[in-house]
């Protein structure tokens, strides 16, 4: 389990392909060699000291799970990140050398012709491609890696958390993570009013502690091997041709997410690399394609994407005199740049959990879908859908949003492997007469309900627990696929919300149990009363007699503008608290409606 060294750039950025050896044809070319493709993680060493808290480690103990209790303690997600990262860093050289190679290509072909020349430009362009096609293997070492660090951070804390009740119930945890009624134990004593004894603040014996830590090396064990795995296939790439060709017919956009499933499951490895290389376009928007796939795939689209909007304002800048139609564009593009620019740094830093690029698009405002961990290898998962004036230039604080959540399931239980991701693939209301119509709920439906069928045909074994949470016009978003489409979620969450598009919790096609929601006392979206209300109460306020008339026929129970307020009790479903942090403040340190959202996320 000892980190490998991180490959550092340099004239192996210059790499001529995944399968290029020493024999083979760059090394004929005189060209440095690729560096070595990632090896699978090194069997585990031990430590030079200790690194049990208690200083009781030792290398040895629990081998059937292939990682000791020692090696746990001892283990270092960070630098698996780190050489993770390393490789993925070793994208953007080769992006630039393969530039390089097709800008002396064309020097070549225009003062060059004959036989030689005809080979000349064969060769290059088969180096271009090498390059072109190892960039995707770069990234999904950094993906492998990155993701075995999150697994491994997962096993520490379970194992700590055992360690920690064990000792807390008065057990001993030997060198060897074996455990045994501690001499200082006190005697259980029964609980008042169960008549049960109470062994302790763990409130299990020495077999309940030992199988706890037993499942925390298991999953680091487990994580081992995967990675090991994933690892030799990615080498095994390396050694034969790396991209095939795949045979013609592609899903359409759109196309059902398990039909695209099973298409993506009948392709090779190598085919498979093939249309991330050279499709990332279709590959990266096709809901139902594995997380990790189309995470190569949109990384490797950013640089376009960029262009396109730069594009845009090359455009604007040359109409010239600029009006208000220029001036509002040039804005727009401006602030989705300054968006893009922060997205690409997310991506490209450090910054944990690891970030992947689902989807994005530069129309209109920018859309984007971005996770924080691999959702397909997550036993938790949250979709949030955030509302009016969100665009591409919000990215950043959107996200940060769903962190939040993220973060507050770490405390709340650290041994859960949960992932969140921030959906903003559809037209936001950037107006208040815009979000006032349901519209643009209507044509966000069909794209939301297809991501959450992708999500679980993608899932790995055992399905993981998936939770879609809307704020404000994105609650009228989420409410509106499940009613017209349905949504593949075993939870909905419902956040300063003017209302669902619907009068019950049933009406949404989950157990009304599974539907919450929660609004701040001073959120001004309580007076975002309906049309039909507002009429009533402008109809009574002109008469004389309106107020008599208005008691005698009643009001509506808290009927906002796109129905029935879901935080009322007569919507059916269930609530939990906010603090007065108004319309905006339910991911405020401290503000207990974190805690109601990370809890349903995590099924508490």
């Amino acid at each position: 389990m000892t980190a490998p060294a991180p490959p550092t750039p340099g004239p192996a950025a210059r790499a001529s392909g995944p399968a290029a050896s020493a024999s083979g044809p760059a090394a004929r070319a005189g060209r440095p060699a690729r560096p070595a493709p990632p090896t699978r993680p090194a069997r585990p060493t031990p430590p030079t000291r200790p690194a049990h808290p208690a200083d009781r480690a030792a290398d040895v103990g629990h081998r059937a799970a292939h990682v000791s209790y020692r090696q746990l303690w001892a283990a270092e997600p960070d630098a698996w990140r780190a050489a993770g990262a390393a490789w993925r860093g070793l994208t953007e050289p080769a992006a630039r050398r393969a530039g390089e190679l097709a800008a002396g290509a064309a020097v070549l072909r225009g003062g060059w012709s004959g036989g030689a020349a005809d080979a000349a430009d064969a060769r290059l362009a088969a180096l271009r491609g090498a390059l072109t096609a190892v960039r995707p293997a770069l990234i999904e070492a950094d993906q492998v890696l990155a993701e075995f660090a999150a697994r491994l951070g997962v096993a520490k804390a379970r194992l700590a958390a055992a360690v920690a009740h064990a000792e807390a119930a008065g057990l001993r945890v030997d060198r060897q993570g074996r455990v045994t009624a501690g001499p200082a134990r006190a005697p259980a004593t029964a609980r008042p009013g169960t008549g049960r004894a109470d062994t302790g603040a763990a409130g299990a014996g020495p077999a309940e502690a030992g199988a706890a830590i037993r499942a925390a090396l298991e999953l680091a064990g487990t994580a081992d091997r995967e990675a090991a795995a994933r690892l030799d296939a990615l080498a095994d790439g390396a050694r034969v041709p790396w991209a095939d060709v795949p045979p013609p017919g592609r899903p359409a956009p759109g196309a059902d997410p398990a039909t695209v499933r099973a298409w993506w499951a009948g392709l090779t490895p190598a085919q498979r690399r093939w249309l991330v290389a050279y499709e990332p376009g279709r590959v990266g928007r096709l809901d139902g394609v594995p997380v990790a796939a189309r995470d190569q795939a949109n990384r490797l689209l950013l640089g376009a994407r960029r262009e396109e909007l730069l594009a845009a304002r090359r455009r604007l800048l040359e109409r010239v005199p600029r009006g208000p139609v220029e001036l509002a564009g040039l804005a727009r593009v401006g602030k989705s740049l300054a968006g893009l620019e922060v997205l690409a740094a997310r991506l490209a830093g450090d910054e944990q959990p690891r970030a992947y690029l689902l989807a994005l698009g530069t129309a209109g405002e920018g859309r984007a879908v971005v996770a924080l961990g691999n959702p397909d290898r997550s036993a938790r998962v949250l979709t949030y859908v955030p509302g009016m004036t969100s665009g591409l230039h919000d990215v950043s604080g959107e996200l940060g949003r769903a962190a939040r959540v993220l973060s507050r399931c770490g405390a709340l239980d650290s041994g859960q492997e949960a992932a969140a991701v921030l959906w903003l693939d559809y037209d936001a209301p950037d107006f208040l007469h815009e979000a006032a119509w349901p519209g643009q709920a209507r044509d966000a439906g069909p794209a939301l309900h297809r991501f959450q069928e992708g999500l679980r045909a993608t899932h790995d074994d055992p399905p993981g627990r998936q939770t879609v949470l809307g704020h404000s016009y994105g609650s009228l978003v989420v409410g509106t696929a499940a009613r017209d489409h349905g949504l593949a979620a075993d939870a909905l969450v419902f956040v300063g919300s003017p209302g669902v598009g619907v009068a019950h919790a049933g009406e949404l096609g989950l157990p009304p149990g599974q539907v919450w929601a929660s609004t701040a006392p001073d959120d001004v979206i309580r007076w975002a009363r309906s049309p039909d209300e507002l009429a009533r109460r402008a109809l009574l306020g002109a008469s004389p007699v309106g107020p008599a008339i208005g008691a005698l026929l009643g009001a509506p129970e808290r009927e906002l503008w796109f129905g029935q307020d879901p935080s009322h009790p007569g919507f059916g479903g269930r609530t939990f608290p906010s603090g007065r942090h108004g319309h905006t403040g339910y991911w405020e340190a401290g503000n207990p409606a974190l805690d109601g959202m990370a809890r349903v996320v995590l099924g508490r």
